[in-house]
């Protein structure tokens, strides 16, 4: 079986998922740009639309079939995908939390066993896991988001090994701050109000807004295109890196919590976030 070079991408709505499939269409890939609601992709050109629900068993299946009857296989995925859930641990229901999960980590790993089958008959394929510097440390009121991250990069650490013998690469993205709608939703859905966290979530908000909007985002930021040319990197590469850090604020906050001790993370973060 020839090599694929269908390419799935999870999450074109807007934002990185947007950018990646418009820029792989132009490097010559066949793009399977995907989205829940299909036309939310009208403006996304040189790509063929998918409806596609990381959450529903059926959609995926359907999603891959497809690709498999037009293509043989499905050649690279690009699991994108995902939402930022933020708040207290405490204060954000569990319902909420498992909702973080099934899209972040649960729909990721479904959709990536539904495709490793095609990908090992042709020898062949490439899968490239949208994770966040968030995934390598943790921010106050980000407890449940960064806990689905986190899984999805030991998730990758162990397929990585898993199928390395099959011709197939396990790639991590690991985003730093980036200028995308990806904010709006995590800063409109903290739960505010009732101590003893209303205040503390709050502040997460004021926090988490002020880093995406302020001069911050601006100097150590980037936008969704710098991740679409890491992930176009990451696909065509001969033999790709296993992770890739993108923007200058990734590298810094990530080296910064590779060098301090814990407790001094916590005094570092200490001074953004307050303490309930």
């Amino acid at each position: 079986m020839p090599e694929s070079r269908a390419v799935l991408v999870t999450g074109c709505s807007s934002g990185i998922g947007f950018a990646t499939a418009e820029l792989l269409a132009v490097h010559g890939w066949h793009v399977y740009a995907s989205a829940r609601r299909p036309e939310t992709l009208a403006e996304l050109h040189g790509c063929t639309h998918l409806e596609l629900d990381v959450t529903d068993d059926d959609s995926m299946r359907a999603a891959v079939e497809r690709i498999e009857q037009e293509h043989g296989a499905v050649g690279c995925l690009v699991n994108n995908a995902g939402y930022s859930l933020s708040g207290a641990v405490e204060s954000v229901s569990i319902a909420e939390a498992r909702a973080q999960f099934e899209t972040n980590v649960f729909g990721l790993a479904r959709l990536t066993q539904l495709v490793l089958p095609g990908m090992r008959g042709q020898g062949w394929g490439r899968v490239v896991n949208v994770s966040s510097m968030g995934g390598r440390l943790t921010f106050p009121g980000g407890g449940w988001y960064h806990a689905s991250k986190h899984a999805l990069e030991a998730l990758s650490d162990a397929l990585r090994f898993e199928v390395a013998g099959f011709g197939i690469d396990v790639v991590v993205i690991e985003p730093g701050l980036i200028r995308t709608r990806f904010a709006e939703r995590a800063v409109g859905e903290i739960p505010v109000g009732d101590e003893p966290y209303g205040r503390f979530n709050a502040a997460v908000g004021a926090a988490t807004a002020g880093a995406y909007e302020s001069g911050l985002a601006r100097r150590l930021g980037g936008d969704a295109e710098a991740v679409a040319k890491t992930i176009v990197r990451a696909v065509e590469a001969k033999r790709p890196r296993t992770r890739y850090k993108v923007t200058p604020s990734a590298h810094l906050f990530i080296g910064l919590r590779r060098l301090l001790p814990d407790r001094a993370w916590d005094a570092v973060v200490g001074r953004t976030y307050p303490k309930p």
